[in-house]
């Protein structure tokens, strides 16, 4: 599928130790010339990590889409009313994200970007990145993949021996989930990649 003409958010949450693989994947998805929309989550945007320091991520993601980092709740609420996207992507997305995302709780920039961009009936694709995906995460996943216009991205334990509970999104998987999506599809299968 060509994006040439979409706008597509690029949302991140703090799961750190996947923000290496996610730069990946947003470069792989600046390939399709879709314009980018960064957005960041405000743990993410300022936070320094065993991962790499924050400045270095906002460097790269700007480079790579071209555009300025949304990062607070007030510049993501325009998103909604202006139309601002095509389709949503929050990659990472953490247990926490996932939490306020299926109770509609809107206190950061992700989340806000999530409310807003539903209310315009487009389609958000998850990618989950948690710790407790098969644990009181499990909920929030089986609720949004039960709600109008969330699509997931296929995944799996990441460590099963040390993390049972832990489950992440195959990043790789990134546009044809997208190309899924705007089909208002699920890529399949969603588990066990």
């Amino acid at each position: 599928m060509d994006f040439e003409n979409k706008t597509i958010g690029f949302a991140m949450c703090g799961s750190f130790c996947t923000f290496k693989k996610a730069l990946d994947a947003l470069y792989e998805l600046s390939l399709t010339d879709a314009d980018i929309i960064p957005i960041m989550s405000e743990i993410s945007y300022s936070t320094d990590t065993r991962f790499g320091t924050a400045d270095y991520f906002k460097r790269e993601i700007e480079s790579i889409t071209g555009n300025k980092i949304i990062h607070t709740v007030k510049d993501a609420e325009p998103i909604g009313p202006k139309k601002l996207l095509d389709a949503l992507v929050v990659l990472p997305c953490t247990g926490n994200s996932l939490a306020k995302i299926a109770a509609g709780i809107t206190d950061t920039s992700v989340t806000m970007a999530v409310k807003v961009h539903l209310r315009n009936q487009k389609p958000v694709a998850i990618a989950v990145s948690t710790n407790d995906g098969l644990g009181t995460a499990a909920k929030n996943i089986g609720m949004l993949m039960n709600s109008k216009n969330i699509f997931f991205l296929p995944m799996a334990q990441d460590n099963c021996v040390k993390k049972p509970n832990s489950l992440v999104a195959d990043f790789a998987a990134l546009i044809p989930t997208l190309e899924s999506a705007f089909q208002n599809k699920q890529y399949q299968p969603v588990l066990g990649r």
